[in-house]
Order: structure tokens, then sequence, then C-alpha cells
């Protein structure tokens, strides 16, 4: 009987000591990480009925695969009798979810200001959306002169897997969130300084940005709305200008010497269009029918920190010195079409953060999800075909949800009490005892950072995804930090009041149970239809 016992045990040791031998550890399986990062989409906006479309004749089909599972999405009452439309205070954007064709991809932009998003979900009620962020839309379609997306209910439409398709076929072959949250309530700005430092607090007002700032409570100030950075070539004179004191991701993974960029379309002041804009001025037609520019300065994080800006748009010293240190005095700062290069060359940078020309960035108003779709599927479709793509993880996020309507509230995970604050009360958010310290370590607390705001789609593309795969797991855009941190820096946080100290993992997305990927078939992918053209070498 012992024997036997002893036996047993043996082999559930070499069990143990096999599966050990067979799974890696994260840093030895990533090498890079591509953030994709676009503009001002909810969850629900994107995928309130995945894996569910109408698949209308004239649109691109989408058929989910067997065993796809399910979003917390829009579903029953939600869909018929939401509480936004029977909320009277609406008024006459009081509306249900409604679906918004393909041909109705260019809409409108929303409100997406701190405290009308506050004011949006009402206490917890998530059902003051028309009345505080909706804007109506003209009339886009041809003989459509009324309906509800000529209203202020035009915030509760939401898109399917026929206007979507690239998204939805990415999350039948990959990973993706549905509860991935917006740190704090708020514009582009705050999504985008998030994503570098996890912290909009120590903001100082270089010119007339007193509108776009709020006292921290404790003699500083934090951001809260879109003034530019000071010091960028680009920004008018006659704007709100700013600067951030605090310290970023980018200072980190300078001092470790790993290599890393922010690509954003426009940034290259020396190229010329093909409609002759060059400098400042460059500019793109998107489907929205006029020209926009394609640099936007508040849609760069890292041109606020005087640490890591390259204020005069200064070209790196050669396409094998972008990313790296000896970039001259680039300072990691680079045009979209810089990371595409540097590929090409076979210089991928450990971490590229990748930001859209602003007609293609999927911002309502100028760009469109179609418009979005298309830089989207160009950049991973491109990453797919490196030899690094075996190593690598491409994440979709986003910097806020532009006000469009989303369902979910999540957890008040950081309180506040300024003046600004809606939502809870008349400056309250929660009761301010949860509130994050500032840059200032001194500091006790820093108002004007009310979050988690509202809910965001993301999505993990890599060899190493798990396929067809939904995490429930409470992340923020932080997250992101925290895995670059975990597997290029030691696990090292930044620090003074940053979210990424508390931020959910995504490492649940991943699967390192194995020494080897396990989701290693490339997902090619039209960028114009968003079907899947191969899947495979």
């Amino acid at each position: 009987m012992l024997k036997a016992s002893l036996a047993i045990v043996g082999v559930l040791l070499t069990t143990s000591a096999m599966y050990q031998a067979q799974a890696i550890q994260p840093k030895d399986a990533i090498k890079h990480i591509v953030v994709i990062f676009q503009e001002n989409v909810s969850f629900d906006h994107y995928f309130a009925t995945y894996p569910h479309a109408v698949n209308p004749s004239g649109e691109p089909a989408f058929t989910p695969l067997p065993g796809t599972p399910s979003v917390e999405g829009l579903s029953g009452d939600l869909l018929t009798k939401n509480p936004n439309f029977l909320n009277e205070e609406n008024g006459a954007g009081r509306a249900n979810p409604f679906r918004l064709r393909r041909d109705q991809a260019v809409t409108a932009d929303q409100d997406h200001g701190y405290r009308a998003e506050q004011l949006a979900f009402n206490n917890g009620k998530m059902d003051l959306f028309p009345k505080s962020v909706g804007h109506a839309d003209g009339p886009r379609v041809p003989g459509e002169k009324s309906g509800v997306a000529a209203t202020s209910g035009l915030t509760m439409g939401y898109f399917d897997g026929n206007t979507v398709t690239a998204y939805w076929n990415y999350a039948q072959h990959f990973a993706m969130s549905d509860h991935q949250f917006d740190v704090e309530f708020g514009p582009s700005t705050l999504g985008a300084i998030n994503l570098a430092s996890g912290q909009t607090n120590g903001v100082v007002n270089d010119q007339n940005a007193q509108g776009g700032i709020v006292d921290d409570g404790n003699g500083g100030y934090t951001l809260i709305a879109d003034p530019l950075p000071s010091g960028d070539f680009c920004s008018s004179t006659s704007d709100s200008l700013v600067h951030m004191t605090s310290r970023n991701i980018g200072d980190m993974l300078t001092a470790a010497n790993v290599s890393w960029g922010f690509f954003q379309g426009g940034f290259d002041l020396t190229a010329v269009n093909p409609n002759g804009t060059t400098g400042c001025r460059r500019s793109s037609k998107s489907l929205a029918g006029f020209y926009t520019r394609d640099y936007l300065p508040h849609h760069e994080p890292f041109q606020y920190y005087k640490s890591t800006a390259n204020p005069l748009h200064v070209r790196p010293k050669s396409v094998t010195t972008i990313g790296t240190n000896a970039d001259g005095t680039a300072n990691h700062q680079y045009d979209a079409h810089d990371f595409v290069d540097a590929v090409k060359a076979g210089n991928f940078p450990a971490i590229a953060f990748l930001k859209a020309p602003a007609y293609e960035d999927g911002h309502a108003g100028y760009s469109s999800p179609l418009d979005e779709q298309k830089f989207v599927v160009e950049m991973v479709n491109l990453i797919q075909q490196q030899p690094e793509w075996k190593n690598t993880v491409i994440i979709i996020a986003y910097d806020d949800s532009d006000g469009w309507y989303d369902h979910l509230m999540g957890p008040t995970v950081n309180g506040s009490e300024s003046k600004l604050d809606q939502l809870n009360g008349a400056g309250k958010c929660g009761n301010g005892s949860t509130a994050l310290g500032g840059v200032d370590a001194r500091t006790k607390h820093a108002y004007g950072r009310c979050g988690f705001g509202p809910r965001l789609p993301l999505l993990v593309i890599s060899p190493w995804a798990k396929p067809n795969y939904v995490d429930h797991t409470v992340t923020d855009q932080t997250s992101i930090l925290r895995l670059i941190e975990d597997i290029f820096l030691s696990g090292n946080r930044i620090g003074q009041g940053s979210f990424d100290a508390r931020s959910g993992s995504l490492n649940s997305m991943l699967d390192f149970s194995k020494n080897k990927p396990q989701n290693t078939q490339p997902l090619i992918v039209d960028p114009e239809t968003g079907l899947v053209k191969t899947k495979g070498n």
C-alpha cells in the first residue's frame, strides 16, 4: 500500500515537473509590444451585440465561430426598455440603443467632457446619456431627414460586425476584454496622458489653461481637458498650453536602454502629402468628406513632458537608430511611417505606441470606424508578416469613449472631491477617501481624477493570445503600462500616484502555459471590408 502511494506521489511530482518545464516566463516569450492607440469609442459602441450581427445585404457578413463566448453587452430590456429611453429628462433624445448601418459610419462627435460624462452616469443609473453627452447628427444619408440620429439620442447608437468587421474577426481568433475601463472620465488628452504615465496630476498652466485644469486640493493642479503641449512647434500660440511634471513610462524605458517610440501620423514635418500640404498643416481627407490635419498635438502624450518631448519634430538620425537612445534629438518621438520604415529595415523597437493620422484615428466628427479599420488592419497585417511576430503582442486600445453610451459602470477606484466632479452629487466622486496621491510624494490626495470612467474596447492580438477568448478581468489603460513594466522593467512602477500600481493584469488574455506560442497562424484581414483574407502562412 505504501509503495503504491509513493508511486502515485512520484507520478504527480513528475507530471508537475513536466508542466513546469513546459511553461515559459512572459519576459522570455515577449520581445515586442505594439500599442495601437485609437480614439473615442465605448465598448458598447463597437461590441454591443457581439458576436451576433444583422448581416444585411450589401454589408460584409459576419458569422461567429462555434463556441464563441458572449460578452457583457446589450440584450433584453437594455435594448427595448433602456433606462435612457425611460428617463423623461432626456427629452426628444430619449432612445433605446439602436444599430448604425455601415453607410452611417460617419457620425457627429459626442460630448466627452470630464464633468459631462459623470452627469451621464447619474450616480450609477447610467440613464442621462442623451441629455448630458448626446449630440445630434444631421441627415447624412440621402433621403434620411429624421430619426434618432437627428437627436441627442445618437449617443445610443452602436455598430456591429458588419461595420467594425475587422475587430470582430480579431476577437474571434485572438483575445478581447469586456471589462476594460477608462482610467478616469474625460477627453482625449487625459487618456493619452494616462497611457504615458497613469497620472494626470502635476500639470502646469503655461498659457490660458485655467479652464482645462482643476485644483487638486493640495496646492497643485490636475488636468481635466485638452490644452495643447507647450513647446510643441505645432501647438498654436493662441491656444491654452500646459506641460506635465510627473515621470512617464518613456523615462523608465530610456533609463533601462529599452528601445521604444511614440509613432504618430503627421509628426514628420518634412513630408509632403499628395494634396501638397506639409509641415504642421499636412492634411488628409476621410470618409467624412473634408480634410483634417494629420497631426493633432494633444494626442501626443510624450510631448507634454520635457524629458521625452521632441518640440521641433527633429527627424531621427537614421532608420537604424529609430527607437534607440542614439536617435539624435528625436527623443523617441516619430511619425507613424517611421515605424513602418524601421520594421521593414529589420529594426523593430521593443515598445511601439502607434497613433494614426487624425483622419484614420476613429474619432467621430472627422474620422470613422471604416477609416480607422484601414489604418489598424494595415499595421496588424504588416506586423504579422515579420519574423518578430512570434514574440510580439499587439494591443488595440482607446483613449476615451467620446460620450458614446455604454451601460456598464466600473468600480469607483479613485475618489475625488472637486468643483467639477458630479458622479455622486455636486462636487462628489465617491467620498475622496480612495483618492490616489499626486506627483508630490507629500500629497495625500489628488482630486480631479475621478475614475474609473466609461468602459472601452481592448483587443490583444498575438501568437500568445488565447483564441476566441473574452476576458472579464477589470483592467484600465494603465494595465498596458503594467504589462510593459513587468516584462521589460522588472516590475518597477512609475509611482507618484500612477494608476499602474493598482491596475489589473492583461496576463489572463495570454497563454504562457507552454514554451511555444499556441496561436501562431497570422490572420490577414482586408483593410477595406474587414473580412478575413487568409489565416495561416
